[in-house]
């Protein structure tokens, strides 16, 4: 899927803004790096945190919590 697609279903899925998802995909991607284990079958090794990040949030594997929700 190309990075705007994924980018599209990540803002759709979470219900937040792009500002909020930079933020969240930030954070996850920083959990990654320091060890923490994906919820998706892929290699962090061969894979960018950052991408991983946004798949899961995408995908709906991970929650944001603490944004003000968009209406």
């Amino acid at each position: 899927m190309r990075l705007e697609q994924l980018t599209a279903k990540a803002l759709e899925t979470a219900n937040i803004d792009r500002y909020q998802l930079a933020l969240a995909v930030a954070k996850r991607s920083e959990e990654l790096q320091n060890g923490a284990v994906t919820k998706l079958n892929v290699d962090l090794k061969k894979a960018k945190a950052a991408d991983v990040a946004l798949m899961e949030i995408a995908e709906g594997l991970i929650t944001v919590k603490g944004f003000v929700d968009r209406d």
